[in-house]
């Protein structure tokens, strides 16, 4: 049986990145550069630069990832690329290169969903087992996914204010830390201890929906009313306290949502999924389930990765699921659609 060779695109945020995956399950190039350091001295995402350095990266990822693969594009079955949801700036360099690929080579054209490709990860690592169940937790987004098959969706709660990632990234900039806030609000809740009493934002009896709008306020209160009483807050105790509130609600939900469900498999996705306090909470909580398999993708893959969107791209077109040149970003791209 011939191989499939899917060649995946992601520029939703401020990742350029350009991988090639086999079978939707073998990585034989994963090619990232990183703007970390252009956006830091901001302290977020700026678009419009995200923007001018896929430009600038775009054509040199591409060529970077075929080297690594030892691949031309006539070995290429079709290319994945992101068309939602993200910054939509940087969204269309992404599926402007991926359409003028297709169009130059003859190869098909498969738009997928960034949130897919964060739960496809994990098929990087393990064979997906359905049902399963899927915790998405990264800067944007905070969803629990069931799965009944491949490219089946349906989200079963989300967050109504604040994603988990960017409530960190919030905190972190209260603790005047630096940016992404996230590794460093995880490094330094090692080091405390969850002695500051906050929210936990457990909503209406059943809903697995998520709230960290009013943890994030908590904090910020927290601190300013420390300063106003001239009081010493330990840093480390409050990043404790505050990651102990999110860690508690993301995994008391997985759970309850896993046994009720009956899954198979739960995986963890999303950036926010290399926080350590989160995989260390999970494989304790589920190693008392040893019916459920839980799979935890490596570091390199819970960021923005192409390797993610090959992988969902892969499932896409072998269902025949491929798009026309028409194909657009769509900031807004809904998961179940």
């Amino acid at each position: 049986m011939k191989d499939t060779i899917i060649l995946g695109i992601e520029t939703s945020c401020d990742e350029t990145a350009v991988a090639i995956v086999k079978n939707g399950t073998e990585i034989i190039a994963n090619v990232v550069a990183s703007q970390i350091e252009s956006h830091k001295r901001f302290g977020g995402v700026v678009p419009e630069i995200a923007s001018r350095h896929h430009v600038e990266s775009m054509t040199i990822v591409l060529e970077e990832a075929l080297q690594q693969a030892n691949l031309s594009y006539e070995d290429i079955d079709a290319i994945a690329v992101t068309e939602g949801p993200g910054l939509v700036g940087a969204l269309l360099i992404g599926v402007n290169a991926a359409k003028a690929v297709a169009f130059a080579h003859n190869i098909p054209l498969v738009g997928v969903h960034h949130i897919a490709g964060h739960i496809y990860a994990n098929r990087l690592v393990e064979e997906m087992k359905f049902p399963l169940l899927s915790l998405v937790v990264s800067g944007g987004h905070t969803e629990l996914v069931y799965m009944e098959e491949h490219g089946s969706f349906k989200v079963l709660g989300e967050t109504r204010d604040d994603a988990a990632g960017e409530a960190y990234d919030k905190v972190a900039r209260t603790l005047n830390l630096p940016y992404p806030g996230g590794p460093h609000i995880d490094r330094l809740a090692h080091e405390g201890n969850p002695t500051i009493k906050l929210p936990r934002a457990w909503l209406e009896e059943g809903s697995y929906d998520f709230s960290f709008s009013g943890l994030k306020s908590a904090v910020i209160n927290t601190v300013h009313n420390a300063e106003q009483r001239g009081e010493h807050i330990e840093p480390a105790d409050l990043a404790a306290s505050f990651q102990s509130s999110v860690i508690d609600v993301l995994v008391t939900k997985a759970v309850k949502a896993a046994k009720e469900l009956q899954v198979k498999q739960v995986l963890l996705a999303g950036g926010v999924a290399a926080n350590k306090g989160l995989r260390a909470t999970l494989q304790t909580e589920f190693a008392a389930l040893p019916e459920i398999d839980l799979v935890i993708p490596p570091l390199s893959l819970c960021t923005d990765n192409a390797a993610m969107i090959a992988a969902v791209g892969t499932i896409a077109f072998e269902q025949g699921k491929v798009s026309g040149y028409d194909l657009n970003a769509n900031p807004g791209l809904d998961l179940e659609a």
